[in-house]
């Protein structure tokens, strides 16, 4: 008689044909269409610094898989989609060796550090972005008009820097390309610093200065929302965090309506719809339970306003998500459902 075998496993029995490489590149079609929408506002110099970060990051993740003897990781999609998200949260003009740089740090410090993809607990783009921050103040906040003429023909200055130099003064080139009203400043540095409001049809189709990719709020939520059809995002976590922050720019802005801005002007400025809809969605990074999820997206949303009113930068979603990643292990420990038929845990005298 054959010997018969019965394999005992866990749930889930019926799974997804669904996989990290095909989930991955699903988020990289998700974000072509920024990415060639930013092109069409920005022109050549943000094409040049996507392919620049991209690079990099590939680079760099190829790099240490070779000296960790581990095989080729590209496949999966990850670090394309860390170049990406990088590139778009940088100026338009900002000097390509600097991206470079930015997509190495990235890499290196937000992901080979710590294993690889599934091992990291920071947002690579975000640890990227907020080393160039750190690095490079000054061109981190040098911003580009929109629209600007010649931009399919032309670099902005600063673009092509070299290695290890400071970049050039645009002040004289913007005005060269009869750039009107234009400020040099975002829609949150202008309520700041300034106390200028932004009109929300500028906000929604991104006719504003700001990082590449963060300006048009509209196709950011479009995009977006093509993930969640598909099943391949949580959309718990943008709507909670969406929540976090009407809730909490609602309250300051009712104390002090010259300080904060109302919440619709807070949803749809500055990066938040790129962060929370493409980086603190983020599978690795986000916690697990449904309890954790709203403490999650509550904690980003509210952090994003506070820093944004009383923090010494005008935009706070990049060090709100960076907080919420770490704070993830704490949440999930936190917040994890009690075993059934399991008392509860005494608490030690």
């Amino acid at each position: 008689m054959a010997n018969k075998h019965v394999v005992l496993h866990t749930a889930p029995h019926v799974k997804k044909p669904q996989d990290v490489p095909t989930i991955m590149r699903n988020v990289v079609y998700a974000l072509l269409p920024i990415v060639a929408y930013a092109v069409y506002q920005f022109g050549i110099s943000v094409l040049a610094l996507v392919i620049v970060t991209t690079l990099a990051c590939l680079g760099t993740e190829r790099f240490f898989g070779w000296m960790g003897g581990k095989p080729n990781s590209l496949g999966d999609w990850s670090s394309t989609i860390t170049g990406m998200l990088l590139a778009l949260t940088l100026p338009p003009g900002f000097p390509l060796w600097m991206g470079a740089l930015a997509g190495i740090a990235g890499i290196a410090i937000g992901k080979a550090v710590f294993g690889g993809i599934g091992f990291n607990v920071f947002n690579p783009a975000l640890v990227g972005r907020a080393f160039v921050q750190a690095a490079f103040p000054v061109a981190i906040t040098t911003w580009t008009p929109a629209f600007f003429s010649g931009r399919f023909t032309e670099f902005v200055p600063s673009t092509l820097t070299l290695p290890f130099l400071i970049p050039p003064e645009t002040a004289e080139w913007v005005k060269q390309v009869a750039v009107d009203g234009f400020t040099g400043a975002t829609p949150l540095a202008l309520h700041k610093f300034q106390h200028v409001a932004t009109s929300p049809l500028d906000l929604f189709s991104g006719a504003v200065a700001g990082s590449a990719g963060e300006t048009s709020a509209i196709l950011i939520l479009l995009c977006g929302l093509y993930l969640i059809a598909r099943n391949m995002m949580n959309w718990k976590i943008p709507a909670w965090i969406f929540i976090g922050v009407v809730v909490t720019s609602g309250v300051l802005h009712l104390i002090n309506p010259a300080k904060c801005a109302d919440p619709l002007f807070m949803l749809f400025s500055g990066g938040l719809m790129l962060g929370a809809m493409f980086m603190a969605s983020d599978m690795v990074g986000s916690p697990l339970t449904p309890r954790g999820v709203m403490i999650y997206g509550l904690l980003i949303g509210g952090l994003t306003v506070v820093i944004r009113v009383y923090g010494s930068l005008s935009e706070g979603i990049m060090y709100a998500i960076l907080l919420g990643n770490a704070a993830t292990p704490l949440i999930d420990a936190f917040t994890q459902p009690r075993l059934f038929g399991a008392l509860p845990r005494k608490k030690s005298a």
